[in-house]
């Protein structure tokens, strides 16, 4: 699992934290968007809005902070 992200973003914050609380071990991908790595080619690929935070599961990809959180919360939230 990767994580595209920023460090300062909150909405990437907030994603973290989720993985954390949820034990799951990820990739963490710093997208600096000051250089504009978020418009280069490859990124738009994965997220045509170029924008962080993007998750990358296993080829499935999600993008916005909160259909993200859902996602994460529906796959591997549930009660243990």
């Amino acid at each position: 699992m990767k994580l595209y992200d920023l460090e300062l973003s909150g909405n990437s914050y907030r994603v973290r934290l989720l993985l954390s609380l949820l034990g799951l071990k990820h990739e963490a991908v710093t997208v600096n968007l000051m250089k504009g790595e978020n418009r280069e080619p490859w990124f738009l690929k994965l997220n045509p809005r170029g924008q962080v935070p993007t998750l990358d599961d296993g080829g499935t990809v999600v993008w916005d902070s909160m259909a993200i959180l859902a996602y994460l919360a529906r796959k591997y939230g549930g009660e243990k």
